[in-house]
């Protein structure tokens, strides 16, 4: 937008703000990028509302001089959603924090977008109760919604998709709507709930969140278990989903991955042979049950090396390593910077295409840990890369767009979780086909300007 029009929007938002109205080059450069090896953009300006109302001002402001304006959570997106391509306003919603109410009898708790996964937990301590979508990093409830999140918990309690009642949301002419109610199923209209989740602020700013909750199981017992191969590893959970085993978590690490993991954990011995990370919930007979049920499974699959963490202590350190594989994978090649991407594919070929995709990183001569949520079909790649060579960034992409593809042939999508931003974009006509003329339709209605991160998701005109 010309210089003369941003001047005048960072004016008119100084006066609504004050000083929560940053232009700020550290502010700018922090919001100008987030956990993505993606070229940075700063905003021209960042806005740090409280509420709701504010949220709709600044964007009103912003309409009305057809300025950008990309929500912002805590920048831990994986495909450069946050990034403002544009310039613009960028809207952080990290001072939206308060859980405004836990409704204990109904399972259900209403957030400000700035709520973190970890303090929603925090708060329902006492209650009994849990939010069981665990993306591994803490990031904002809002922006795992726009993202449409999942994680560990997914093969049991589902997505942000299945866990997420209803919303409130900022649209790009500043009006404010509700998407649903507190009731646990509707009739009522076209379901908007669902349309925002995964809308990446393409769509509006989500300022309010509806969200299931959980009674914690009485009885957790979590493991770690070594296979000779990923195939090995991968047909066991094909065979215990297929069994109808209730499993609340089943991560693959392949073994380049925990040669990673010994690095950063030097506490921790683990064979640098594929791993499972599993864990169980239910009642004490439920859960020996389950694990008796696993263990026969593993063990036509040359399982070995098991490793069980019933403590609290015990499970939560396990799982803080399995959190921080990120770190593992980077570990493994010293100034080393990541190209990630996920795929997910209907589980009865997540064998070939893990083994497909390992094939690819040896030709290519790269190295790629491998991680996965394969209880649903979804994993991920760390490329690790030396960010000064352009000849191996140019590998990786090309890697990791292989993998695209191969997730369509296998009748997959090309992510799972981490999200389209700008990194998956040219893969959708190719998944959705007309559907997306269909998704491009629907942003000119909503955004007719253009101004809700914009270059995101489809191109519009």
């Amino acid at each position: 937008m010309a210089l003369d029009s941003i001047e005048t929007v960072i004016s008119e938002l100084r006066a609504l703000l004050g000083e929560r109205l940053s232009t700020g080059s550290s502010i700018r450069n922090l919001h100008s990028h987030d956990a993505a090896y993606a070229t940075p953009v700063q905003p021209d300006a960042v806005a740090f509302p409280e509420n709701t109302e504010e949220v709709s001002q600044i964007v009103k402001i912003c309409a009305r001089y057809k300025c950008p304006v990309v929500p912002y959570g805590v920048g831990t997106s994986l495909e450069g959603q946050v990034v403002p391509i544009q310039g613009g306003i960028s809207i952080d919603t990290s001072r939206m924090n308060k859980v405004l109410a836990v409704h204990p009898e109904d399972l259900d708790a209403v957030v400000q977008p700035g709520v973190t996964r970890k303090q929603l937990n925090t708060e329902l301590r006492a209650t009994g109760l849990m939010f069981t979508v665990d993306p591994g990093a803490d990031a904002t409830l809002g922006g795992m919604a726009a993202t449409r999140a999942s994680g560990t918990n997914t093969v049991r309690y589902g997505t942000m998709r299945e866990n997420t009642l209803a919303l409130e949301v900022v649209l790009a002419d500043g009006t404010i709507i509700e998407t649903g109610t507190r009731a646990r199923k509707s009739s009522a209209g076209y379901d908007l709930t669902k349309l925002m989740i995964g809308s990446e602020g393409t769509l509006g700013i989500i300022t309010k969140l509806t969200v299931r909750l959980y009674g914690q199981p009485e009885a957790i017992s979590a493991a770690t278990c070594a296979f000779p191969s990923v195939d090995d590893a991968v047909n066991s959970v094909i065979l215990a989903i297929q069994s109808g085993l209730p499993m609340a978590r089943i991560e693959l690490l392949d073994e380049v991955q925990m040669k990673g993991m010994n690095i950063y954990n030097p506490d921790l011995s683990f064979p640098e042979k594929p791993h499972l990370f599993l864990e169980f919930h239910g009642s004490e007979a439920g859960v020996a049950e389950q694990v008796e049920a696993f263990g026969d499974i593993a063990s036509e699959f040359g399982v070995e090396a098991f490793q069980w963490a019933s403590k609290t202590e015990d499970r939560n350190r396990l799982w803080e390593a399995r959190h921080n594989a990120y770190y593992a994978a980077i570990s493994l090649r010293q100034g080393a910077r990541p190209v990630v991407t996920d795929v997910c594919v209907p589980i009865s070929s997540l064998a070939e295409a893990i083994n497909r995709t390992k094939a690819e990183i040896a030709e290519a001569g790269l190295l790629a840990p491998v991680v996965g949520h394969v209880g649903d079909g979804n994993f991920h790649l760390s490329i690790l890369i030396d960010p000064e060579d352009p000849e191996e960034l140019a590998k990786a992409k090309s890697l990791a767009s292989s993998l695209n593809k191969m997730a369509l042939e296998l009748e997959g999508t090309v992510t799972g979780e981490h999200g389209v931003g700008t990194g998956k974009m040219p893969y959708l006509i190719e998944e959705h086909g007309a559907a997306l003329n269909v998704m491009a339709t629907i942003k000119k209605a909503l955004d007719p300007d253009n101004i809700m991160n914009p270059g995101k998701m489809v191109q519009i005109n």
